[in-house]
């Protein structure tokens, strides 16, 4: 294997046994990384693989949150490590479009488009890990994907290796293509299970004129979830709407409002205008404030880390629900940690009823691991039951096999395998991954 695999990519390209994890936790071991600098070497390791039988897991910033790039069951899984597709292939400003590689990562795009007076408004998180490619793969949201929607809105094509090694493209610059089937649409949050994405066109917009945050704290959930309605109902458009519940406001004071301990709901929104901010200060109502943009963001940034730091450590699911159903699921998570002997809380994209539910757990406590793992079951039940999804953002990977068979009716279900043996009629693209 590694002696056939060096001959594709060069021998200092290839790794041996080496342990792939990401954010969620969950780790394993490949025989074999190997990292093409090409899109035509991809193409040649895929089609290697396919020709030898051997399963395959694309590897990109390794800051996914549902075990991704994790192998499975195959001990013969082969790593193809992305980072070396880095390139800027072309860069448009006067067009509004970029043509990137896979393993661009996600701050270069962003800061090479506002350094143009442009943005590319997908902000998953992790920027300076996080690699278009996985971003692609997983479909990324975060917390300006209330307005601006997900990663995938912003692509108008895609290079991908497909089996059985075939280097292909779906659109292009154009921005305005309808005359085929949406191969592209479907590569985009495949989780590399459908193929390889090595490269995307991605449209990009003027940046906004000003981002202007205004924040208020609220004594109970429903009040702070009507806050949110009210805010919806304005007419304005925010950016993003934030929300952080009672205990990781605790966990993370924020510094804008020292007043908020012991408030049981945060909202953040975000305006574009000092018109719009003053029409989303009057609906969250008195005691919002609108404090500086980077004091928000580079507070917001660190709520994860906060959260995990209270106990040491957190089990965290990104469910999402219709924000009108917000508060149930909230409260919801609470209730289900109560259940489990947990402490449960949440915070997350309110806007788009996406929360990240969380239990605080001890650090090497199995069994507070065992009743989490089983919470975590609850949650996605709760979720079910709302109307929403097990994932509004990081995909299902390994964490969340199965889940969408719970989700999804027994057709669709079918139809969702029956595009895998269509486009990956041998199961060796990051199987295991997206299964319903």
């Amino acid at each position: 294997m590694h002696a056939d695999l060096a001959s594709l990519v060069g021998a200092e390209h290839v790794a041996s046994d080496v342990a792939l994890a990401d954010a969620s936790g969950l780790s394993g071991r490949v025989p074999a990384l190997v990292a093409p600098g090409s899109a035509q070497e991809v193409a040649a390791v895929v089609a290697w693989c396919y020709e030898h039988d051997v399963a395959m897991v694309p590897v990109g910033g390794r800051s996914g949150y549902s075990g991704g790039i994790v192998p499975g069951a195959d001990p013969d899984t082969v790593g193809i490590a992305l980072d070396r597709l880095d390139a800027l292939r072309s860069f448009e400003p006067l067009l509004w479009r970029m043509e990137a590689e896979a393993g661009v990562t996600t701050a270069t795009v962003a800061r090479r488009a506002r350094e143009n007076g442009l943005i590319f408004p997908p902000d998953p998180g992790a920027a300076e890990q996080s690699q278009l490619g996985g971003n692609l793969a997983t479909n990324a949201g975060g917390p300006h994907a209330f307005k601006y929607g997900v990663t995938g809105h912003w692509v108008t094509g895609i290079e991908a290796v497909i089996a059985p090694g075939e280097l292909v493209s779906f659109g292009g610059p154009v921005r305005k293509d309808v005359a085929g089937l949406d191969l592209r649409g479907l590569l985009i949050g495949s989780e590399g299970t459908l193929g390889i994405i090595t490269a995307a066109w991605l449209r990009l917009v003027p940046a906004p004129p000003e981002a202007l945050p205004v924040a208020a704290a609220f004594p109970t959930v429903r009040a702070g979830c009507a806050a949110i309605d009210a805010v919806l109902g304005s007419g304005v458009v925010p950016a993003a709407i934030e929300y952080l519940d009672g205990r990781c406001i605790a966990a993370a004071p924020a510094p804008f409002l020292p007043d908020a301990g012991g408030s049981e709901l945060l909202v953040v929104c975000e305006a574009e205008s000092a018109h719009d901010r003053d029409e989303l200060l009057e609906a969250l109502g008195d005691g919002a404030v609108a404090p500086p943009a980077a004091e928000v963001w580079r507070w917001r940034d660190g709520v994860s880390i906060a959260v995990r730091a209270a106990r040491g450590e957190k089990l965290s699911e990104d469910i999402a629900v219709p924000v009108e159903r917000l508060a149930d699921a909230i409260e919801g998570t609470i209730a289900i940690g109560a259940r489990h002997g947990l402490e449960g809380c949440s915070w997350g994209h309110a806007g788009d009823g996406n929360l990240h539910s969380s239990f605080l757990l001890d650090p090497g406590d199995d069994a507070m691991r065992e009743r989490a793992d089983a919470a975590a079951l609850e949650l996605f039940v709760m979720a079910r039951e709302l109307g929403g999804t097990a994932s509004g953002e990081h995909g299902i990977g390994l964490l969340k096999a199965g889940q969408l068979s719970e989700q999804w009716a027994p057709a669709a279900v079918d139809a969702a395998r029956a595009v895998k043996r269509a486009l990956d009629p041998k199961g060796l693209f990051n199987p295991g991954k997206k299964e319903p």
